[in-house]
This record gives C-alpha cells, structure tokens and sequence, in this order.
C-alpha cells in the first residue's frame, strides 16, 4: 500500500485489557484504500505486538474481525477508514458488545453459540432418515423464506448491537432465533414442535422489541427481526391449533 503524503495521521483508540480495561491510543499512518482491519494488523505487527484480536479471512466471508468501530458493529476486513472517518482523523476500535471480552478486541463466542444450541438450530432429520432426498421446490414459500436467513455466518454483529441481548443475559438474540426461523421453513425437519417450545420460552422470540437494529446493522443485509416476527407467527399459530 503506497503512503498518502501530507496526511494526518490516524489517532487510534483501541480497547486494551478485558471488561475493566482502558483505551490506548496509536498513531496510524493514512493509506490509500485502507480497511480498518489493515489499521488493526499495522499496529499489532509494528508498534504494540501484544494487541490481540481475530481474523481470517479478510474478503467478507468469515465475520471473525468484527469489531466495534466508532460506535457501530462492522466487519473491520470490509469497512475503508475513509468511509468511517471522512476527512477527520479519529478511530475508536472495542471489542463487540454484549459479549465476554478474552482480551483487548477479541470476544468469547461460546454463549453466543449455545444460544444457536438452545433456540434448536440444527437440523434434525427424525429417528428414521428419509430413504431419498425430499424435492423442495425453490419458489415454495417456505424455501423463500428459509433462503432469506440462512446466508447468516454466525459473525455476532447483530448480537453486540441488540439492545434487548444488552439487558436480558437469556435472550437467546438475534441470530439463533434467525436460524430458527430457517428450519421452521425447513420442510424436511422432524424437530418442529421442541423448536417451537424453545423459542417460546421468555427469553424467546417473545421478547423482541422490533428495534430493528439487528437487522440494520447486519453486513449481509439478513433481515432477523422479520424471522422474529415469522417465530410470533408460528407460536400464535400452533397455540390455535393450527400448523407451526
């Protein structure tokens, strides 16, 4: 990457330590066509190499750089600082909220995974598999509504910027009850009726506010809270008798 000349450096102020640490600020040089992510990697290979924090891929596909990047959920590997920044100076990097930080910008997602685990979001296929494979006819509406949800990664951006995920620790959050909401379309799926049961319960789909955030702030445009209120739907439905 060639130096922009006559540029202000960047002042970065990045999370250090665990919940009760402090930021610390870095001076960046500006780049032409510089991700975030490129930030984050210069500082931790040529000023501070203690700083800690993930990423793979850095083309969109993994979700692991995600970060909070002043103020917003965003995946670092796909956000330009000049896109973030305008023709200012300043960068504030945190770890992603509503998570257990390990250290400095990397998160523990195993609650947020167990959370996948308890709203049932796997596939289950019955005590007695299908001989053949099930012909599922993509303009059906359940495969449209499943194919909506299911490109989500698993990356945590919609959980860190869920304000019901913030004041509820249960809430099972955004993205498993997305991945339910797939499955509950998932003609082939034998687990209905314990899926439902799961994502009944109070710490549910029940208890979204529609605030829209997950759904505003996710990098592959999923519309969770509309799978939300699809899980309303279904609950209402089976309560009445009707199919989930």
């Amino acid at each position: 990457m060639i130096q922009r000349q006559n540029d202000k450096p960047l002042r970065v102020e990045v999370w250090r330590g665990t919940a009760n640490g402090h930021f610390q600020r870095f001076d960046v040089p500006r780049r032409e066509n510089q991700t975030v992510l490129d930030v984050v990697t210069e500082i931790q290979r040529a000023q501070d190499a203690t700083l800690s924090y993930r990423f793979a891929c850095r083309v969109g596909m993994c979700g692991s750089c995600a970060m909070v990047v002043n103020g917003r959920p965003r995946w670092t590997c796909r956000t330009r600082v000049a896109a973030v920044v305008g023709d200012g100076d300043a960068l504030k990097l945190e770890p992603l909220r509503n998570f257990t930080v390990v250290k400095d910008l990397a998160v523990d997602m195993v609650a947020f995974f167990d959370k996948w685990r308890d709203a049932k979001g796997y596939f289950e296929s019955g005590p007695q598999p299908a001989e053949d494979f099930a012909v599922v006819p993509p303009a059906s509406p359940q495969r449209q509504a499943a194919n909506e949800g299911i490109e989500c990664i698993g990356c945590g951006v919609c959980y860190s910027a869920c304000d019901v995920v913030a004041w509820d620790k249960d809430y099972l959050g955004p993205s498993a009850l997305n991945r339910a909401w797939t499955l509950v379309n998932d003609v082939r799926d034998q687990a209905q009726a314990a899926r439902m049961q799961a994502v009944s319960q109070g710490s549910g789909c029940l208890a979204c506010h529609t605030h829209m955030s997950c759904t505003n702030f996710c990098p592959k445009h999923i519309a969770p809270t509309y799978a939300i209120a699809g899980l309303k739907r279904a609950m209402m439905r089976r309560a009445l008798g009707g199919e989930a």
